[in-house]
């Protein structure tokens, strides 16, 4: 089962047959919104928007955690996220799409980014956070319609909700050598790798955020709604296509991430750590 989650701009997914929609309980609260269970194809999907059903959350009020445990909870594997981002690479042009393949954690609001604690401790590897065989299949998919994608890039997290400084967008572009910078995608991919579940994020640069030298070219509100808007039909005509396309033999590292990572034993748990547990492992 495939799980997209929807970023800024997509509260839906309109070609989808949606055959349920239902909030799902979870032990870290409710999820952004109802989830909304369909078919693409022979492909059982499930859809939630990141930010609620009118964009309601800020990036860190998002409730990731529950987000994340309900998508597994009704059997999602795999998961497809949606971001939009600023470009810190004049070659990575808005309105374009590109795959991060790794992250670097700028966030310091205090969002919760992990399943564990409260008596469980565990250490999961993030050395690889991103899914290399579901970022490479909808890479290939991008190749296939030729669209302009980019593929293999660093993605830098920030608290939001105010856009960055120039001393801020020059220190992630030439210090921390990042190509995208974004609000959202942590926790989230880290809570996917708890998870065990395959994740990959398609992220729209929609300006270049503040460091060049033209202002107009600086992010904005208005730009960053309208370019993600325009970028909707490529990137659900992008979703599509890998839906279509992908390899479900293909075995992936990603199902056994929590191997050598637990520092107790699971087959002993009771009550609540158990239900927990018992989703995450499964």
């Amino acid at each position: 089962m495939l799980g997209i989650i929807g970023g800024t701009g997509l509260y839906n997914v309109d070609w989808m047959e949606v055959l349920d929609s239902r909030i799902v309980g979870t032990p870290f609260g409710e999820p952004s919104a109802h989830l909304s269970f369909g078919k693409v194809g022979d492909e059982d999907i499930v859809f939630l928007p990141r930010h609620g059903e009118s964009h309601q959350f800020l990036p860190s009020e998002v409730n990731y955690r529950a987000n994340i445990w309900a998508l597994k909870s009704v059997g999602v594997k795999r998961v497809i996220s949606f971001s939009a981002t600023g470009s810190l690479r004049e070659e990575i042009k808005p309105g374009e799409f590109a795959l991060p393949s790794q992250y670097f954690d700028f966030v310091k609001d205090g969002r919760p980014k992990s399943f564990f604690g409260d008596g469980l401790v565990a250490h999961i590897t993030s050395a690889e956070p991103v899914c290399t065989i579901l970022r490479n299949q909808i890479f290939s998919s991008g190749q296939t319609l030729k669209l302009p994608i980019h593929n293999n890039l660093t993605y830098a997290c920030v608290d939001g909700p105010r856009l960055g400084t120039r001393a801020e967008s020059f220190f992630m572009r030439d210090a921390a050598k990042c190509d995208l910078v974004g609000m959202t995608n942590i926790p989230e991919a880290f809570l996917a790798r708890e998870a065990q579940m395959c994740y990959s994020t398609v992220a729209i640069p929609t300006d270049y955020d503040c460091w060049m030298d033209d202002p107009s070219q600086h992010v904005t509100v208005p730009q960053l709604l309208k370019r993600y808007s325009e970028s909707l039909d490529s990137a659900m005509e992008l979703l599509k296509h890998t839906i279509q396309n992908h390899d479900h033999q293909q075995k992936c590292e990603c199902h056994s991430s929590l191997e050598g990572a637990l520092m107790f034993d699971s087959t002993i748990l009771r009550g609540g750590h158990k239900i927990m547990m018992d989703v995450l492992l499964a």
